[in-house]
């Protein structure tokens, strides 16, 4: 038996890339899968290869997620969730960013966590708790250039995550994001895979991800930005202590929860 036997996961995004990995790793281990893509074709394959269900939807809609719910609910109801879809916008000039592009890419990127999130905690809570999973990058806890709106909105996933994971904790839920580097998928558009492969520049398998993927749902910790890279084990970003105030009496007065353990910062002394 799979150390997921009996649970059942959702994976968006799950039609290619990262998320079909995922899915397929999910399911070697037992769950049962529903596989969420706005391709249709793309999902019911993936779920076929997989034995679980397709779902056809726009994750950045929120009146897609009952849609989603209920799949699961056939199934027994959600344990596990990968949220994973996401676009880019492929421009690197502010100026000449559509808005279109603009909208489409936050839509998918943060709402599709979001909308995900808070249409499944319910679901969790009522199995008594489970885990999620959402698709960060490196350009979540990097400055990358090349595209300056996919990394405005993988800095969203983390922030999100280590934010509301104090909160689902209380409910037996873990929430981690994953910050993987270049993976090879679909994303990596023909241009610039050639670049790539010229340079002699190596692309992450979807598979190492996937079991990173495997890592975070097994595992217990939460709030965490796990960063992936070739040829290296998950690990754990670790971000940097901001400066606390600097207030003669200010020591105690930080609300509780105002700034999550991994950044919490002690007041300086005046």
């Amino acid at each position: 038996m799979g150390a997921l036997e009996g649970k059942v996961a959702v994976v968006t995004g799950g039609a290619s890339g990262i998320g079909l990995a995922s899915a397929r790793r999910l399911a070697s281990e037992g769950a049962r899968v529903v596989v969420v893509d706005a391709n249709g074709d793309g999902a019911v394959r993936a779920a076929e290869s997989v034995g679980g269900v397709a779902v056809r939807a726009d994750v950045g809609d929120a009146g897609a997620w009952p849609g989603i719910v209920e799949a699961g609910r056939a199934l027994g109801g959600f344990d596990i969730a990968h949220l994973n879809a996401g676009v880019t916008t492929g421009e690197e000039d502010i100026e000449k960013l559509g808005d279109e592009q603009y909208r489409r890419i936050l839509s998918v990127n943060v709402d599709g966590i979001v909308f995900g999130t808070r249409a499944l905690v319910p679901e969790l809570v009522a199995h008594g708790g489970g885990a999620i999973v959402a698709t960060s990058s490196l350009a979540g806890i990097v400055a990358f250039a090349g595209d300056p709106v996919y990394t405005l909105t993988k800095h969203a996933v983390v922030g999100f995550v280590r934010a509301v994971a104090p909160r689902l904790a209380e409910h037996g839920i873990t929430i981690n994001a994953i910050c993987p580097g270049l993976v090879d998928t679909p994303l990596i558009d023909g241009e610039i895979r050639d670049a790539l492969a010229g340079s002699g520049f190596p692309l992450i398998a979807a598979e190492d991800v996937a079991e990173a993927v495997l890592g975070c749902v097994l595992g217990q910790d939460t709030g965490q930005a796990v960063v992936v890279q070739l040829g290296r084990e998950p690990v754990a970003y670790r971000f940097g202590r901001p400066p606390g105030p600097r207030l003669a009496g200010a020591e105690g007065k930080i609300p509780p929860g105002w700034l999550a353990d991994a950044g919490r910062a002690a007041p300086d002394p005046a």
